[in-house]
């Protein structure tokens, strides 16, 4: 795989994931998905550290020319590869939700870190069938890393096999709170005890933490106020890996979900990251 450097367009060496042969009747979606990967990894490197055309949405959520150009390249492959499939992108929309096939697409997650020069901001893709999420891609096309994960079959960064941790003690973990300043302002008391948990506490944005939870860096991640495309893809990549992810419940995550997330490396950990919201 090549990406586009920002200089000039000069390609540089990316790893490729994970060979698929070995994955059953999901390899060939595999196989499509690491080319998706590959264009969209392109496009955005083609446009990061240049000059931009920034917009608001209603929500004051950034979108750039650069998420319009990747999420419209991805959906020209799936509308001419699986042009019964749906698709549920965060620039276009959504098409054929009952299909049996779903596509989920966020073509830049982190468009903050993106149009500030900032290199963790990724591309997520997730396909679903019958709404229960088989494949999970995290890539992060600044720093080179694929991180893919299937369904009863395992995760890879790039070509390598990765597991979560072993952590079951929520006061021995590493805990990432995402959205913090939003969890500041709507649930202080939370974020007072978040603030009081865990051996090492740090603050993140996007899907970044969730995929180092995935290859075992990260035990425990809190997120807040996502949308599918945000959360389905890291939802199948952590649990390919081993771990354990639900909304704040402590039920599935699914198209419906509200938003609200946790990853874990572990179900013991993941039940003391429930009990601590629901205190």
């Amino acid at each position: 795989m090549t990406r586009l450097s920002s200089q000039g367009g000069h390609p540089l060496p990316v790893p490729d994931p994970i060979e698929l042969q070995d994955l059953g009747q999901l390899a060939d979606f595999g196989a499509h998905a690491k080319q998706i990967t590959q264009i969209a990894s392109a496009v955005a490197m083609d446009h990061f550290r240049n000059s931009l055309d920034v917009s608001f949405k209603s929500d004051e959520s950034p979108v750039t020319q650069a998420d319009k150009a990747v999420e419209a390249a991805v959906l020209a492959y799936l509308e001419g590869h699986f042009p019964d499939h749906g698709v549920y992108g965060e620039e276009y929309g959504q098409k054929r939700l009952n299909s049996e096939y779903l596509w989920v697409v966020d073509p830049i997650d982190g468009t903050r870190s993106f149009l500030s020069g900032h290199p963790l901001f990724g591309f997520l893709l997730a396909l679903l069938q019958n709404s229960e999420p088989q494949i999970g891609i995290v890539a992060m096309p600044a720093l080179s890393e694929v991180y893919l994960g299937v369904k009863g079959k395992g995760a890879w960064l790039n070509a390598d096999s990765i597991s979560v941790s072993n952590t079951t003690q929520l006061d021995r973990s590493i805990l990432y709170v995402n959205e913090g300043d939003k969890i500041f302002q709507n649930e202080p008391r939370l974020f007072n005890r978040l603030m009081k948990s865990g051996q090492t506490r740090r603050f993140g944005y996007d899907c970044y933490p969730h995929a180092l939870l995935a290859a075992g860096h990260i035990d425990v991640v809190f997120d807040y106020d996502l949308q599918p495309y945000d959360f389905m893809s890291v939802s199948a990549l952590v649990q390919a890996a081993g771990g354990v992810v639900t909304d704040w419940a402590g039920k599935p995550v699914g198209l419906s979900s509200d938003g609200r997330i946790i990853s874990a490396s572990t179900p013991e950990l993941h039940q003391q990251a429930l009990a601590l919201i629901k205190a």
